[in-house]
């Protein structure tokens, strides 16, 4: 399959370049693994994208093996580590334990997800990323803008990175106004791509009251964006959709309020500039505001007076004036909400 999958992506493949010194040149090419297209303006693309970008940067070949879905994928670490692959991103929480077993086996570096305490000198890395201080200013945008007083927060899972991003969402709804209700909901344990559940449960939550969606789900985004396109609010109004990770703007038909983007590319340029320093794997790495590698998507459904005191607010959390902390345990996360449902 992934000799398939190799040529079939030929066109992305961005060369290999001999690198200043004797180390570095080891770095020949890095592969990443995503068990959805990366074609869904989210968690996937982003991967891609960023991995893409840093091996152009790099120098270095990129291999994308994408769309393997969510089971076992140790066959294709094997065949990526025998092709000469110098880093394997493993990039899906299902992969976490697989990835680390076939490092070993084969010799061959991994980054892996939602794993911060897996980090292997040499070996494995961990790159739990949390968007939680841009989710935190799109929770302010939320309440300043929600017409009913209830904004909702649906999750296609409780992973660390969507944990601390719905967490920081609520603090900031309340920072911003105590009395805005905020409901969460979870699709499933793992419903990543579950889009008819994105649906069916954002629906549920706009008829609740909810006039501002804040969703996390991968694949199934899509059906929340979809309910949120086609669902009224309680006064007759639009609804609006807060996303995470990518940008819509290119789909969207007017219902996409923000979106907390992620920039994953300095993450991975510092995993292949760590492969060449032999200190990969003895840290892991994050994304903030402060060098737009998270930031806050403006839409023209966002007026301009209020995205200005957003901005203010982003200032405020990078100097430390606001204090926005990750939460990643899932029950904490739950505390913050005023109802919860699944």
């Amino acid at each position: 399959m992934l000799k398939h999958l190799k040529s079939s992506v030929s066109a992305v493949l961005l060369g290999t370049f001999v690198l200043g010194s004797a180390y570095a040149a080891e770095v020949k090419s890095i592969a990443i693994l995503t068990p959805e297209e990366g074609t869904d303006y989210g968690w996937n693309q982003q991967g891609v994208d960023a991995a893409k970008a840093a091996a152009e940067a790099a120098g270095v070949e990129v291999i994308i093996a994408q769309g393997l879905g969510y089971g076992d994928v140790r066959p294709t670490l094997r065949e990526l580590a025998g092709d000469g692959a110098s880093l394997m991103i493993a990039h899906a929480s299902g992969y976490n334990t697989a990835a680390p077993e076939i490092a070993k086996e084969m010799k061959v570096p991994v980054a892996i997800v939602d794993t911060p305490a897996g980090l292997e000198k040499g070996l494995v890395a961990d790159y739990t990323l949390s968007g939680h201080e841009g989710a935190y200013l799109a929770g302010r945008l939320a309440a300043k803008m929600s017409r009913s007083g209830q904004v909702g927060i649906v999750v296609s899972g409780e992973p660390p990175s969507w944990n601390s991003q719905s967490a920081a969402f609520a603090e900031g709804v309340k920072a911003e106004n105590p009395e805005v209700k905020v409901t969460y909901a979870v699709i499933g344990p793992a419903a990543y791509s579950d889009a008819a559940g994105g649906k069916r449960v954002t629906e549920s939550l706009i008829a609740s009251g909810a006039d501002i969606i804040f969703g996390q789900g991968n694949g199934s985004s899509f059906g929340m964006l979809q309910a949120v396109e086609t669902t009224k609010a309680g006064d007759g109004g639009k609804v609006y959709f807060i996303d995470v990770i990518g940008d819509k703007t290119p789909i969207d038909k007017g219902f996409l309020l923000s979106s907390v983007v992620w920039n994953i590319t300095p993450v991975y340029s510092a995993m292949i500039a760590d492969l060449k320093a032999d200190t990969f794997g003895s840290h892991g790495y994050s994304i903030g505001l402060k060098d737009d590698s998270v930031k806050l998507l403006k839409t023209d459904a966002i007026p301009a007076e209020t995205w200005t005191e957003i901005m203010a607010l982003r200032d405020d959390v990078i100097s430390g004036k606001i204090k926005v902390e990750p939460i990643y345990d899932a029950a904490a996360v739950r505390a913050l909400m005023t109802s919860v449902s699944e």
